[in-house]
């Protein structure tokens, strides 16, 4: 393993992270990160705005690669590669992060690794976790992801779920945003269902019971909104009541994936931003626990989008001898699973 500069710029964080491929503890592997969050700038307009994404990211990226190489005591020439996401996302700032990238690459005359957003998220339990091994079964949920998935290792993923709609932190999102507690949503929501009743407000739970695989929180949100509209619950039961429909739709599916994974598998596992959740962990032990398995799931800071994430894939794969030619192109769509079967209704977030 290597020392790696990650660079991370897919939607609405910019960040840069040099990772140490040979330490042994998370201290020790993330030797120095920053993340610039655009929050203020997208206030205002209740969610991410790609053009004004992608100009930030320009703003920030190059003094924050030059800081975070400071933080670390050293200079680009002591790195071994620079790993940088090269989609899915806005591709605006995909694009910004990459060319960066590329530049820096061709500057320092360093090896370029492209690494899929959702690799990083995939592979960043292994980064807080030394002790993970190959394979375990991983719940992906974000903002614009919502999945499961068999990791037999680095690039080798067999998808056993996925949203035919809304993602898991996209409802998550709207559901704020019907209630009128800003951006961004999903931390919001969890903070108000503490003080609400989970069973106070009559909400579905799509395909629960059905034994379909997929996930679909559309008719989910639809509810919500029709529950504010009623005017009769409080905000806070409607908070309550959504994220608890909400965890029942995930660990349905997820026990579902269980029973189809292939044997052998080491822990269940849950990474994107949705996972910082301590409601969604806490349903997830238990049902982990039902399986004989620990959950295994990276600290709230490395479940949102971060660059140590991206720079510990990068580690994995340049490990294994996986470099990327500097004309590699972004990708606004980029799935884990080449070979996963068209999901009816959507399907495009697979």
């Amino acid at each position: 393993m290597a020392l790696i500069l990650g660079i991370e710029s897919s939607c609405d964080e910019t960040a840069a992270a040099v990772i140490d491929g040979n330490g042994t503890t998370l201290a020790a592997r993330i030797v120095a990160q920053r993340i610039a969050s655009q929050d203020e700038e997208h206030r205002p307009y209740g969610g991410v705005v790609p053009e004004i994404a992608a100009r930030a990211h320009v703003e920030v990226l190059g003094p924050m690669v030059e800081a975070v190489l400071a933080d670390a005591g050293m200079t680009l020439d002591d790195v071994d590669a620079i790993a940088a996401t090269a989609g899915p996302g806005l591709i605006g700032g995909v694009m910004v992060g990459l060319v960066t990238a590329k530049a820096l690459a061709m500057a320092a005359d360093k090896p370029l690794v492209a690494v899929n957003h959702l690799e990083g998220h995939a592979l960043s339990p292994r980064l807080a976790d030394p002790t993970l091994q190959y394979p375990y079964l991983l719940l992906l949920v974000s903002g614009g992801h919502c999945q499961i998935l068999e990791v037999a290792g680095v690039g080798q993923y067999r998808r056993l779920a996925t949203t035919i709609d809304d993602a898991l932190g996209e409802a998550f999102d709207k559901t704020a945003k019907i209630l009128g507690l800003g951006y961004p949503g999903g931390p919001a929501v969890e903070r108000l269902a503490r003080e609400g009743n989970p069973k106070s407000v009559p909400l579905p739970r799509p395909l629960v019971g059905s034994g379909e695989p997929h996930f679909s929180f559309a008719g989910l949100k639809s509810a919500v909104m029709r529950a504010k509209d009623a005017g009769i619950h409080a905000d806070a039961d409607i908070a309550a009541s959504f994220q608890q429909a909400a965890l029942d739709c995930v660990v349905d599916r997820t026990r579902i994936a269980l029973a189809a994974a292939a044997p052998g598998m080491t822990a269940l596992v849950v990474a994107g931003g949705v996972a910082a959740n301590a409601a969604l962990r806490g349903a997830l032990e238990a049902l982990a626990a039902e399986h004989g398995l620990p959950l295994v799931a990276p600290p709230p800071k490395l479940c949102t989008d971060n660059a140590a994430m991206i720079g510990w894939a990068g580690a994995e794969r340049f490990a294994l001898g996986y470099t990327d030619p500097l004309d590699v192109a972004a990708r606004p769509r980029w799935p884990l699973d080449d070979n996963a079967a068209p999901v009816r209704g959507a399907g495009v977030k697979a």
